[in-house]
């Protein structure tokens, strides 16, 4: 893509991402198809195996408490408490690619979905089933969406995007990246959690003034 556009490195079960959302959404309101977004699976914790304990979850809920203070979105904590519930971000992530398959900005929308049902609704998003019924709202046929997410070929394209969130130095999410400028540069636009009206604010200086970066 050399057409100047945004990268967003994301996790669907990252509370700041979730803070984030709205950020997003206000983006893409205010300069749709003129900045595109392009969207990569950062990889929070894939692969994860092992139960949370009962201190990980009160870890975990008190940075979900900081999330919700500052982005003025609900967290329901309860899905921390199925039975054996394994904090593995892989599923959705993997998810959000097949979905980005068909549909980059789709994607954007399906991430927001996925992020909404784990934090305010008490759906556990690691399991195929309720990712699968949640593609289904959005026109995806549910059968053929559960069998996708257990292919290879998907697998492989998602922790593809892990490596590329890696060899890019991103080692925390939200992180947002603008480019190409006039010399072909890509730069930061914000890394973590940053209110709409800073984020906009960057963006359109940058849209705007061709002398104005983001690094």
């Amino acid at each position: 893509m050399d057409m100047p556009h945004l990268v967003y490195f994301s996790d669907p079960m990252c509370s700041w991402c979730y803070g984030f959302s709205p950020v997003i959404a206000d983006i893409r309101r205010n300069f749709g198809r003129s900045l595109p977004i392009r969207l990569v699976m950062g990889g929070l914790r894939p692969g994860t195996e092992t139960p949370m304990t009962e201190a990980a979850k009160a870890e975990i809920r008190g940075h979900w408490t900081h999330v919700a203070e500052a982005a003025h979105l609900p967290f329901d904590g309860a899905v921390l408490d199925h039975p054996g519930f394994c904090y593995d971000t892989d599923p959705a992530a993997r998810a959000v690619v097949r979905v980005r398959r068909e549909d980059p900005e789709l994607a954007l929308t399906f991430l927001e979905r996925v992020q909404r049902a784990f934090y305010a609704e008490n759906r556990d998003v690691t399991q195929a089933e309720t990712l699968a019924d949640l593609a289904s709202e959005l026109g995806f046929d549910r059968d053929g969406f559960l069998f996708d997410l257990d292919t290879d070929d998907l697998k492989n394209e998602t922790w593809s995007d892990y490596g590329t969130s890696q060899r890019a130095g991103v080692t925390g999410f939200p992180t947002l990246v603008a480019g190409p400028n006039p010399q072909g540069v890509f730069g930061v636009v914000t890394r973590g959690w940053q209110p709409g009206s800073q984020v906009l604010a960057i963006l359109h200086a940058w849209v705007e003034g061709p002398s104005a970066g983001t690094a």
